[in-house]
């Protein structure tokens, strides 16, 4: 039996040597499965225009590209994707671009998604997509396949009331109840999708949707990182040589880390003003205490993406002003990427990781730092994902800057002994939740099923 996984990206980079994989998330998920089961990757993304088939270097793994038209791709991608579903899903209600043309495009899409898929399928195949791309994409295939169907959702999926204000929304979940196995990485997104459909009138029972004669199952599967990899990395001298002179360039005894992608949903904003309220409530950790947020472009072409980045370098600008002394810089601001190995660096200089999104699907970068860091406090957003699963972590309302003042002030003095215990367990948990293991748990009970 074959797998055919469906992805908006496909999981490698286009580089001078040419395709290598890329490092991270799905593609560490999924190429591994991929690997043993010789599969297909069918994607759009950065291949769009060439629209034909690829063998990656170095890989047993087939590549399938979708071609969209670059109108259509705007509308698909850029459009329906990220201005309607994304904030939607993130609960940013007054972000949300409800045009009528996005929808089209997508439809569209979905449709050019199917049509390849339907190409590349063999007798005895199993299909796999990914995605808030791809909601209408399970029902097309159903309707041109014999194939065992699953569909994971990685973002959060929001409360019906929400999911009401689409005008298409029977239409979405209809298209994704065509697979027949549907995923979630916690049990409210999963209780939340079962109250949709229940509201456009399909029968529920426990965890399952009738859809004529058939059920389709609905399951929490949570998705972790890759435990092998970081854990080499929390051992690699070179790294640690590294963490050591970030360390120094803190000045400080303490240092605080924010990663994020640069994005409205990430809380950089009210991050930055929770660390200002810090020094300003608690003035013994003034000269004590520095803070470093990575943020890594994402989407620069998107309005309210450079309208967040100008508010953001505002609050920093008078972060510095207001607190900076000759002996003293208490906020560093990294706007570029970093490669997993330069991030592994920071995570093991930082005694405290400030993970605090305003609402997340799961959050992968909590995860990286507990399980490399070896004796730091993670404060996380109790609107992530990985809050249904890192109990351990303080956990903090991201919106309210005075609770996330007096966490840190926490973290910042918690005795070395709290610490352990805490990160001991984070670690366990994280193991329980490694990458490797979620594709195939996913596999076997859509198969099983």
């Amino acid at each position: 039996m074959g797998l055919i996984i469906v992805a908006n990206r496909a999981p490698f980079r286009l580089t001078p040597e040419g395709l290598v994989p890329a490092v991270g998330g799905l593609a560490t998920a999924l190429l591994p499965v991929l690997e043993r089961r010789h599969g297909v990757w069918v994607a759009a993304g950065e291949w769009r225009e060439k629209g034909q088939a690829a063998t990656p270097r170095e890989s047993q793994v087939r590549l399938e590209q979708v071609f969209l038209p670059e109108k259509e791709w705007q509308g698909y991608y850029g459009g329906f994707s990220n201005r309607v579903l994304w904030p939607l899903c993130h609960y940013f209600l007054e972000r949300v671009e409800l045009r009528r043309d996005f929808y089209q495009d997508y439809q569209r899409a979905n449709r050019r998604f199917a049509e390849r898929v339907a190409q590349v399928f063999r007798e005895g195949d199993t299909v796999f997509v990914q995605d808030y791309h791809l909601l209408l994409l399970p029902r097309l295939l159903r309707e041109r396949i014999p194939a065992k169907i699953g569909f994971f959702f990685h973002i959060p999926w929001p409360s019906s009331g929400v999911f009401r204000i689409l005008p298409w929304g029977r239409a979405l979940v209809e298209g994704v109840l065509g697979a027949d196995l549907i995923g979630f990485h916690t049990p409210e997104y999963v209780e939340n999708f079962l109250r949709t459909a229940a509201y456009y009138g399909y029968q529920v029972e426990e965890n399952r949707v009738r859809v004529g004669e058939r059920w389709v199952r609905v399951e929490a599967h949570p998705l972790g990182i890759d435990t092998g990899r970081f854990g080499e990395l929390a051992q690699d001298p070179h790294i640690g040589l590294h963490a050591r002179a970030l360390k120094r360039l803190a000045g400080a005894e303490r240092l605080i880390l924010g990663v994020d992608r640069l994005d409205y949903t990430k809380g950089i904003l009210e991050r930055l003003l929770a660390y200002e309220r810090l020094l300003q409530s608690y003035p013994q950790w003034r000269g004590r205490v520095a803070f470093f947020q990575i943020a890594t472009p994402s989407r620069t072409s998107v309005h309210a993406y450079r309208e967040l980045k100008r508010r953001v370098d505002e609050v920093v600008g008078r972060i510095m002003g207001s607190f900076l002394r000759e002996d003293w810089v208490p906020l560093r601001y990294f706007y570029q990427t970093y490669t997993q190995e330069e991030l592994a660096a920071f995570y093991r200089a930082a005694d405290v990781a400030l993970i605090t999104p305003l609402r997340d699907g799961m959050n992968l970068v909590a995860m990286e730092y507990a399980y490399t860091t070896e004796d730091g406090v993670l404060v996380l957003s109790n609107l992530a994902g990985a809050a249904e699963y890192l109990k351990e972590a303080l956990l903090v309302n991201p919106y309210d800057l005075d609770g996330m003042a007096q966490a840190l002030d926490r973290a910042l003095r918690m005795p070395g002994g709290e610490r352990w215990e805490r990160l001991s367990a984070l670690k366990a948990r994280i193991e329980a939740l490694d990458v490797q293991g979620w594709a195939e748990r996913f596999l076997a009970s859509l198969e099983e099923g």
